[in-house]
């Protein structure tokens, strides 16, 4: 994962923007996901249905996010490396 933006939608949600590279080989091995995490627990959840290979980085974005504190961590998911590459603690105000 390179980036990650937060866009406050005005509503007590958040629309959450992020951009990971992956070294994805087709349905062999991709980055299927990615998720935040706010005090241990994770709040959000992109599921990313197929590779990316001619495709990196690349951004997908997830909205109505509840975001209840200060920072969170968003870190990404390989189907076969698992939870793997930087996770990214970021500011929500």
């Amino acid at each position: 994962m390179i980036a990650v933006e937060i866009n406050d939608a005005g509503d007590g949600t958040a629309t959450f923007s992020v951009t990971v590279r992956s070294d994805d080989s087709g349905w062999d091995g991709y980055a299927d996901r990615w998720e935040v995490i706010e005090d241990g627990e994770s709040i959000a959840e992109r599921v990313l249905t197929h590779p990316h290979e001619d495709e990196q980085p690349f951004t997908r974005s997830q909205s109505g996010v509840v975001v209840l504190g200060e920072e969170v961590l968003v870190r990404a998911h390989h189907s076969v490396g698992g939870f793997c590459g930087t996770e990214l603690s970021v500011a929500t105000d």
